[in-house]
């Protein structure tokens, strides 16, 4: 049976990657000294369901229709997502290197190790991480499978228990004080390939798509709640940032590394955003401008996560070729053109796709017809 479009998850998608663009757009204001704390807010704490969401709506289209009593294809699925994932991964990762190396006149990542060192933590630029932790997931994808298999409420419950104390413990507690200095890099990159930092925000995702009408009956019968969720969490993550700043003194950069996506109030402020997001997009009637505009980001939206940090270089080079400082204004339109500019050339390679397929084979795991 022929998947039905489920058009929430391609709006939530294109949502996602505005936010990832929102983050890194913030990593360069924070080189303003006297940044405006409220517009860091708006890029860096209001914008940290990104990336955990992508997980959610990935274990979705992963098991969406699938019939978890049938035998499992596991060499036939690794084949077909180490092509959409992995291919893109080593393509983006070598072209990441290759600049860095031409620009800075860098070689060290040219020795093997070096090489391999950089691809298992997905180094070669600040994005590519997730598709490290995507790979992991796929590689465990029987275990998932016997987990939602079995999974039930109350231990979706108990999951995000776990969720909550283990990325506690990674985030703020674990250091890497081994005498090993393997074991030590291991640790310090874990975040990098940890599968389990987001652990119930994946399970939580192919469980709702299980059970997808009972899922969309839940999001119709609780949506007030659901709302109230949303801004009661939304509320709480900024009133942790802020705290961090007005009460306990803390930097703008370390609030924000504080006030993270992995922090109990992050993990809240995930689920309500996940929930609300799907609501809005599955039972709200938006404008067609609107949705056209989301449609145009969904579909973009993987080669722009991709993309973006070159977009970022350049346009920060620019700024400083021009002795521009990265005030709020100029914060401000920075974020629109690194979008606009990533679209744009996601465009094109669409099109040129279509005469050279191997473009987009390459850069985005798709082959047009």
């Amino acid at each position: 049976m022929a998947k039905k479009r489920i058009v929430a998850l391609e709006y939530m998608r294109g949502i996602a990657m505005l936010g990832v663009i929102g983050i890194h757009t913030g990593s360069q204001y924070l080189s303003n000294t006297f940044n405006n704390i409220h517009l860091i807010a708006l890029l860096e704490i209001v914008t940290r369901f990104s990336v955990p969401i992508f997980f959610f709506i990935s274990a979705f289209g992963l098991f969406y229709k699938r019939d978890l009593n049938q035998p499992f294809a596991y060499k036939d699925f690794l084949l077909r997502r180490m092509h959409s994932v992995l291919l893109p991964y080593l393509t983006w990762s070598f072209l990441y290197l290759l600049h860095y190396t031409l620009t800075y006149k860098e070689y060290s990542f040219c020795s093997i190790p070096s090489l391999i060192n950089c691809l298992f933590f997905g180094l070669a630029s600040y994005q590519l991480y997730f598709m490290v932790i995507l790979l992991w997931f796929y590689l465990l994808m029987p275990l998932w499978i016997k987990m939602v298999k079995h999974m039930t409420k109350l231990r979706l419950i108990f999951l995000l228990i776990f969720q909550i104390a283990f990325d506690y413990y990674s985030s703020y507690i674990l250091t890497g004080n081994s005498s090993s200095f393997f074991i030590n890099h291991l640790i310090d990159y874990r975040l990098n390939y940890w599968v389990f930092h987001y652990l119930f925000i994946f399970i939580l995702g192919a469980y709702c798509s299980i059970h997808y009408e009972n899922f969309l009956i839940f999001l119709k019968r609780y949506s007030r709640k659901i709302t109230l969720l949303f801004f009661l969490s939304l509320f709480g993550i900024l009133g942790y940032y802020y705290s961090l700043l007005y009460l306990l003194g803390y930097s703008t950069e370390s609030a924000i590394n504080t006030a993270h996506q992995l922090s109990p109030a992050g993990i809240f402020y995930t689920i309500g955003t996940t929930l609300f997001l799907f609501y809005i997009f599955t039972f709200k009637t938006l404008p067609k401008q609107i949705r056209i505009f989301c449609s145009l980001l969904g579909k973009h939206s993987y080669f722009v996560y991709l993309f973006h940090p070159f977009a970022i270089y350049y346009f920060a080079l620019f700024l400083a070729s021009q002795g521009k400082l990265m005030t709020a204004p100029i914060t401000i339109l920075f974020f629109f053109a690194v979008t606009f500019f990533s679209i744009l050339v996601a465009i094109c390679i669409d099109k040129i796709g279509k005469l050279y397929p191997i473009f987009t084979l390459l850069l985005t795991g798709t082959k047009k017809k």
